[in-house]
């Protein structure tokens, strides 16, 4: 493993440690995009399948765990602990037009027509645009909290280590996955104007709002 997708993979884990803090010591989930969270928790869940037939190693199967049961207890909070706190009114998005879409991708194009290779290609595909909801809940609030902000950066730079990774890989392993480097990097592309805003505002000690 090279240093870009373990550093990747630390950004990832405080990015979901962030999501968790702020629901529990706030005792809230106002803010957060519950559809966002089903569909990161429908992400792992498909992706990791393989841990019931393969394993690579301790790390990645920890990792693995880790991710599933986080996005499923993510969910849980949300939508059953502090469902009088959930903002139904903002989180409006439609993400069957995000699921429908990219299962028939999934079956079209893929590395293997095989159950857990579809099912892993969907997972990749559907990350790419899980942050969408989100996304669009902070347009239509025109705000986000502070640390829901850091949740989103650390998502974020997470993925643009993985960027680096796939580059080490190629460059050192002559390792290319053309349908993962593609969805991460229209992922990547999604949270740009939200780097933007977070970098000249959040870093500067200022809530997160968008221009007027």
């Amino acid at each position: 493993m090279n240093v870009f997708r373990l550093i990747g993979d630390l950004s990832h884990l405080l990015a979901i440690f962030l999501l968790l803090f702020k629901i529990w010591q706030t005792r809230s989930c106002a803010g957060l995009s519950g559809k966002s969270q089903i569909m990161f928790a429908a992400v792992f869940t498909t992706r990791y399948l393989d841990l019931l037939t393969t394993f690579v190693s301790l790390y990645n199967s920890v990792m693995k765990i880790i991710f599933i049961m986080s996005s499923v207890a993510t969910v849980y909070l949300i939508y059953v602990k502090f469902k009088a706190t959930y903002d139904t009114n903002h989180d409006t998005f439609r993400i069957e037009f995000l699921m429908i879409p990219v299962a028939g991708l999934a079956l079209l194009v893929n590395h293997e027509y095989s159950v857990l290779e579809i099912l892993w290609t969907f997972s990749i595909y559907l990350e790419s645009v899980a942050i969408l909801p989100q996304l669009f809940m902070i347009s239509k609030t025109g705000e986000a909290e502070s640390i829901t902000s850091h949740y989103l950066f650390a998502l974020g730079i997470y993925r643009g280590l993985y960027i680096l990774n796939w580059i080490y890989r190629y460059y050192f392993e002559g390792f290319f996955d053309l349908i993962a480097v593609v969805a991460g990097c229209v992922q990547t592309i999604l949270y740009c104007d939200f780097f933007y805003l977070y970098v000249t505002r959040v870093w500067k000690g200022k809530k997160l709002t968008l221009p007027a």
